[in-house]
């Protein structure tokens, strides 16, 4: 097997719940060492989200942690105690990377800050993820996905305009800022690593949405230079017709058809001769409710007649922008993703075999493999313990401490 990108990096894992947990899910799966440090008895809370198998909700059969945690080793530690910082420390001292996402502040409280890291150890990298960041007015604010998704200003633009703004299904934010995280600490640790100093990243949740994705960059700029405010498009607007989500045999699809491609579409209908006459392709004929009438009682018989894939197909053929909506089924039956290998499967002591999706990208050279299934709560503490030095007995006092 060909060497592992990151495998000469370690990382001491303190997050929770999504967005920290999938920025170290990124480094373990490409070869870091990730060590996730959870509470004794209790550990990471995303243990216990859904979904959960056979809808037991049990630390060890929830599908999401799964997820995140592939690749990593878990030990149990108390950090609010003395002997548990020590054991911290001493693992710190092989350590490139330390990842929390507690509250601001808690680090230093528990006497664990970047500070007190940095004293020890001049080269670490210690990044924190948080809400509304380290600093500011906002900083000790509560905030779910749902709050951050909306400040983050995309909310605002989605949906249609004759309703309110919605906002996308899932954790979207969670997920994207992870990723951001990710890339930095990327940076910082080879940073350090060739000759520089440790440092301090500071991941505000909301400044990731603030500026990173779904062109709310530009749109900042654009602001500044219109005035515009960018908002939900109404109804057909001025993108013509078809445009939007639509039912078909087995499902939806969604085409974006009319204007210039307006011909394509006519072509992937079938070239019906009521769609053919001059008066289609005026300027003005996205905003003629009388065309869209006539339009709709050609296509939308069309369309419950062809299912999702053959809409897909035909569309394809005649340039017209598609897609299928998918289902949880189609992703799962895909050939595609079968064929280029994105699932995996897994087996687990309490979850028995399954599948779940694999690397998010290809490297050719030093790929994404699958070394070890999500762990169980504290399974690797002894292991991790005795590499840095502790036997046996004195792993036991601290288990009968309740430390670890």
């Amino acid at each position: 097997m060909p060497g592992l990108a990151l495998e000469d990096v370690r990382v001491l894992d303190l997050t929770h719940h999504l967005c920290g947990p999938y920025a170290t899910k990124l480094l373990a799966d490409f070869g870091a060492d990730v060590i996730k440090i959870e509470r004794p008895g209790r550990g990471d809370l995303a243990r216990y989200l859904n979904p959960h198998k056979n809808d037991e909700r049990h630390p060890e059969k929830s599908g999401i942690f799964f997820y995140l945690n592939t690749n990593k080793r878990s030990i149990t530690l108390d950090l609010k105690r003395e002997a548990g910082r020590q054991v911290f420390f001493d693992l710190l001292a092989t350590a490139d990377l330390v990842v929390e996402n507690f509250r601001p502040g808690v680090m230093d409280e528990l006497g664990l800050g970047y500070r007190e890291l940095r004293a020890r150890k001049p080269n670490v990298v210690m990044l924190s993820i948080s809400n509304f960041g380290q600093s500011g007015p906002y900083r000790d604010w509560a905030g779910s996905e749902l709050v951050l998704f909306a400040m983050g200003g995309e909310m605002y633009s989605m949906g249609i305009e004759e309703r309110e703004p919605i906002k996308m299904a899932g954790t979207a934010a969670l997920f994207q800022s992870g990723s951001a995280a990710a890339v930095a600490a990327m940076g910082a640790v080879y940073g350090a690593k060739w000759g520089g100093e440790g440092t301090h990243l500071d991941i505000s949740i909301y400044e990731t949405q603030a500026g990173g994705v779904d062109r709310r960059h530009a749109s900042i700029i654009g602001y500044q230079f219109s005035g515009r405010i960018s908002g939900r498009v109404g109804v057909g607007a001025v993108l013509g017709f078809p445009n939007g989500v639509f039912p078909c045999a087995d499902g939806f699809v969604e085409i974006s058809g009319g204007g210039s491609r307006f011909p394509g579409t006519v072509r992937m209908l079938g070239s019906p001769p009521e769609l053919s006459g001059p008066e289609w392709l005026e300027p003005a004929a996205a905003l003629r409710a009388d065309l869209k009438e006539r339009f709709d009682a050609i296509f939308y018989p069309w369309l419950i007649e062809h299912t999702k894939r053959e809409i897909w197909q035909l569309a394809q053929e005649n340039h017209v922008l598609c897609a299928p909506l998918y289902t949880m089924e189609d992703l799962f039956t895909d050939p595609v993703l079968r064929e280029r290998g994105f699932f995996v499967e897994v087996e687990h002591p309490y979850m028995g075999r399954f599948t779940m999706p694999g690397r998010p990208f290809l490297m050719s050279e030093t790929p994404w493999t699958l070394r070890r299934r999500a762990p169980l709560l504290g399974e690797h503490t002894d292991e991790v313990l005795r590499e840095i030095g502790y036997d046996g007995e004195r792993i036991a006092a601290l288990r009968r401490a309740g430390v670890v």
